[in-house]
């Protein structure tokens, strides 16, 4: 039987804690496999407001797969009605919008937010919503998260897991002249030790932990989170000093760009503008961290990094759709550090 159609919001335990729940699809393109690598056969749906979707377009365009490879299309920032006209389904979530649409107010009816330049629509399958692709796609989790990546052959899902997602990106064309850079590697196997122990407190302290933050409807959900939290960030910072200081590294496991620090950075660059008063994640700013503030300007300073942050998409987000956290959708005017 299909769950029923929900979002991040819903995702709660007994004690007020959130607690998200596993990507839907794990497909993977290789050779031989039921998902070949192919031109022109995959299309990658994002949100750029979203962390774990502006990451793995980061990530395409890093590998030099965006184009002729890949194509993609990105959804308006602000949640709306998946089912406007089914008064008993009241699911709201990603849609698509074209540059110069008329603006759009939250789910409440409150608020004008912009349809800008960065807005791609689905030309692929028409489709009006996330949530369609997912119901093309015969799916029963009832969660329509970004990103997603789609087969255009069968037309389906192949993934909607992040993490898999970059992998895919990092590996499944490099033996084709599909790839501009299959040089640039994500995951590198003698950093990898090093990486995964990092992610172990990373993902669940502060990539997901910021998320522990804002959707906790308990004090005490909350206030465990947010000590874990800036616990986790001193640790990092204090990592960052002494790779650089002592080991003349720049990055987390090294001195090149890899997932790891994408994904951090995905959560860096939303923390001051947003998580410190949306989420309440009130301790500190990331400002006040100078490792951590120039760890963020060095990965900001990679083309294809900077070309998948989008502030007011960002800011836009998460402000104007979660009305039960921001009703009218006012937006703040700081962008967080420089």
């Amino acid at each position: 039987m299909a769950n029923k159609a929900h979002t991040a919001l819903d995702e709660m335990d007994d004690d007020g804690k959130f607690q998200r729940t596993d990507a839907g699809y794990h497909g993977t393109i290789e050779p031989g496999g039921r998902f070949e690598p192919e031109a022109s056969r995959y299309h990658l749906y994002i949100a750029l407001g979203c962390p774990w979707a502006a990451g793995t377009l980061a990530a395409l365009k890093y590998k030099g797969l965006d184009g002729a490879t890949i194509g993609y299309s990105i959804v308006h920032p602000t949640w709306r009605r998946t089912k406007p006209n089914d008064p008993d389904d009241q699911h709201t979530g990603w849609h698509f919008r074209s540059p110069g649409d008329d603006p759009v107010s939250n789910a409440l009816g409150n608020g004008s937010f912009e349809c800008d330049d960065a807005l791609i629509p689905d030309t692929v399958n028409g489709a009006e919503t996330i949530r369609d692709l997912y119901e093309m796609s015969n799916d029963k989790t009832g969660k329509y998260s970004t990103p997603v990546l789609w087969c255009k052959k069968e037309k389906t899902i192949v993934c909607n897991e992040s993490l898999e997602i970059l992998k895919i990106f990092d590996t499944a064309f490099n033996t084709t002249d599909l790839v501009e850079h299959p040089e640039r590697k994500l995951f590198k196997d003698e950093e990898m030790k090093e990486a995964e122990a990092l992610n172990e407190f990373i993902y669940p302290n502060v990539n997901n932990g910021v998320y522990r933050c804002g959707f906790a409807k308990s004090q005490k959900a909350y206030a465990e989170a947010h000590t874990q939290l800036f616990a986790s960030l001193d640790r990092l910072e204090t990592h960052l000093h002494v790779n650089r200081e002592n080991l003349g590294k720049v990055f987390l496991t090294g001195n090149d760009f890899t997932w790891i620090d994408l994904r951090l950075y995905m959560t860096l660059v939303r923390f001051d503008p947003v998580y410190v008063t949306y989420f309440k994640t009130s301790g500190n700013r990331i400002r006040d961290y100078p490792c951590l503030l120039r760890f963020l300007r060095d990965c900001y300073s990679i083309p294809e990094v900077k070309a998948t942050t989008n502030l007011k998409h960002i800011k836009m987000h998460y402000f104007s759709s979660h009305p039960t956290l921001n009703t009218y959708g006012i937006i703040p005017e700081s962008n967080g550090p420089a």
